[in-house]
């Protein structure tokens, strides 16, 4: 991906949580008494890599613990293990992110953006390299089913994602 396409993508999620911040001044003040509480979402998560020449794909699967602070603010801490798959007969890439990040619900109580900051700590194959690492996205979310696209970016990888992430969501 070029630097135009990487600004490009900053961008569109900086448009994103202005809106975010919009859409909530335009509220008045209904979650006065919302029920706060925890859920707890398992999901697996497929991703293409910036880099194409050296990474050909990743799979993954993660839990998120989300407590919710209102009905349209929510804190995360995700975790899981996550697979970089590489090319040219070089051993894969396999870490442990560790993300918090926080989630916004821009519309209907369903459609969010969520954004995550943490570290990847490398656990297989001899890779002794950890990264930090940030990830903005987009999602939806029902009753049981959240199905979100983000963008993953690492600082020691050479390479960056854009992944799917499909997961099954329930209160605690």
């Amino acid at each position: 991906m070029k630097i135009s396409g990487k600004i490009k993508i900053a961008l569109a999620f900086t448009m994103a949580f202005f809106f975010a911040s919009q859409t909530q001044a335009q509220e008045t003040n209904k979650a006065t008494n919302y029920d706060q509480g925890f859920r707890l979402g398992v999901g697996i998560n497929g991703g293409v890599p910036t880099n194409e020449d050296f990474y050909n794909y990743s799979l993954g699967a993660d839990v998120r613990l989300q407590y919710d602070l209102t009905k349209r603010y929510s804190a995360v801490l995700t975790t899981g293990f996550t697979n970089l798959f590489i090319s040219n007969n070089v051993k894969d890439l396999g870490f442990i992110p560790v993300k918090v990040g926080f989630k916004a619900f821009v519309w209907e109580d369903q459609f969010y953006v969520l954004g995550e900051v943490g570290g990847g700590i490398a656990v297989t194959n001899g890779y002794k390299q950890d990264t930090y690492l940030w990830s903005p996205g987009v999602g939806y979310a029902g009753k049981d089913i959240d199905v979100s696209l983000r963008y993953e970016a690492y600082t020691e990888y050479d390479t960056n994602q854009i992944a799917l992430r499909i997961a099954y969501g329930f209160k605690l």
